[in-house]
Order: C-alpha cells, then structure tokens, then sequence
C-alpha cells in the first residue's frame, strides 16, 4: 500500500518534521508535499526534500500577501530551482480581512504566470471566495493544478473542474455534516481527486480538536473510499496515481 498526502506543512508548529515524516511512512504514506506558505517556509519545505518521498512547493499564502513585494524574488527564485514541484499555495481568502482582495488578486496573477512560464502546478487556496477565484482563473484557463482543501459542493466542483484543475479533499471530508462535500468527492472523474492533511490544521474526525499530520490523511483515505464504492487499497492507487501525475 502506498497513500500520497498532497498537502501539508511539516514542522510548521514547531514539531519534529523528520518525525512526522517517520510516522507517516511507519502507517503507509509514503509521498508527501511539503507547501510553501511565505519565502521562508518555502525555503524550508526544500530543505526537507532529503527525505525520501517529500516533494516541495514555494509560494505565498493569499493571506500574506502585503509581503509580496518583499517575498516575491525569492519564492520566484525558488521555484526556479531542480526539484520545486509546483507553485503556491496562493489563491483567494474572503473569510480573513487582513489582506485586501485586489493584493491577494495580484499575487494571484503572479503565481499564474510563473507556473505557466515553468510548466509547474499551481496550489490554490480558496476560502469564502469561490466567485472571485473563478472570475479571475477564466482568465488563465485552462489552470494545471489543484484546489486544495476543497471545500464545495457538485456546482464548485464542476466549475473547477472544467478549468482543468484536481480536486483534493482534507480532513472536513470526515466530518458527519459535511454531506455537500462527499457528494462533490463522489462526482468528480476519477483521475481528479486527490488527498491530502493540510497538517498540522484540519484533523480529521477520529483526531478532531488535535494537530494533524501526514499520518492521519489514511483517515480522508478511508472515507474517499465510502464515498467512491472502492476498496480502500484501489482508493489509495487511485490518488497515489493522480498525485505523482500532477507533482511528479
């Protein structure tokens, strides 16, 4: 068995990464992606590429993006580097206010065409901001890359995937209320879904109110699968597949 969680920060609140990694490959995640959030968690995800199976991103997190002058040149810089799998995580976040739209919406723009330019996935972000995301991503379409932490239903999902984009589902895909999104984890084809922790947030339900880790993204896994009508081993095929055809 081999799981791929194609979203998370190691050692982002202060933890061990090297033990988290330990972990995860002790209970079968084997791959992981190690997102950049700011220039120096990106630096830092690529230091971790030492560990076997960790890929790594650089970008900057939409809610950060008054620093995307400061930051900019060195994510770009980053990314340019052997062994960066994609760009991001950017994207759009209306729940928090701290961040001006039109800032986030220029950052955004950049992240696009830098991802284009070195044919490299892009992670996007989406909080409360569904509309926007979308208005401003026709314009690049068709995007390769995923919506993390996808949080919509059928009508989001249909939309994301006609820009050409995956469909990664973290730990609020185990949540007993959350009917919209396994109905939207069950629509979508096959060779677009995806897992993934978002550690150390979003634990899923049988870890809820703790960290997360890359560890606890079999429990997603476990519930993709409900979902799908698959075995639980087809199901980790499944998204091991997708993620290594997207990252590498």
């Amino acid at each position: 068995m081999r799981a791929y969680d194609t979203h998370c920060h190691l050692g982002y609140d202060g933890q061990d990464p090297v033990e988290e990694h330990r972990r995860a490959v002790a209970a079968g995640v084997t791959a992981m992606l190690c997102v950049g959030t700011d220039a120096a968690n990106s630096t830092r995800a690529s230091e971790l590429a030492h560990l076997p199976g960790v890929r790594w991103s650089a970008g900057l997190h939409p809610n950060d993006a008054t620093r995307f002058a400061a930051e900019w040149p060195t994510i770009a810089n980053l990314a340019r580097r052997p062994g960066c799998a994609a760009i991001g995580e950017t994207g759009l976040d209306c729940f928090r206010d701290r961040t001006p739209l039109a800032e986030q919406e220029a950052a955004l723009h950049a992240h696009l065409e830098l991802a284009r330019e070195l044919n490299l996935p892009v992670v996007l972000h989406c909080r409360d901001a569904f509309a926007p995301l979308f208005a401003l991503l026709r314009g690049h379409a068709p995007v390769r890359g995923v919506m993390h932490c996808f949080a919509g239903g059928i009508p989001e999902a249909r939309t994301a995937l006609d820009l050409g984009l995956l469909l990664s589902f973290a730990g609020p895909l185990t949540y007993p209320k959350n009917q919209a999104l396994r109905d939207a984890a069950a629509f979508a084809p096959a060779a677009a879904v995806l897992v993934e922790t978002d550690a150390p947030f979003l634990a899923p339900q049988p870890q809820r109110g703790k960290r997360n880790e890359p560890a606890f993204v079999l429990h997603t896994l476990s519930t993709l699968a409900e979902v799908r009508g698959l075995s639980w081993h087809d199901a980790a095929e499944l998204t091991f597949t997708n993620a290594v055809r997207l990252f590498g």
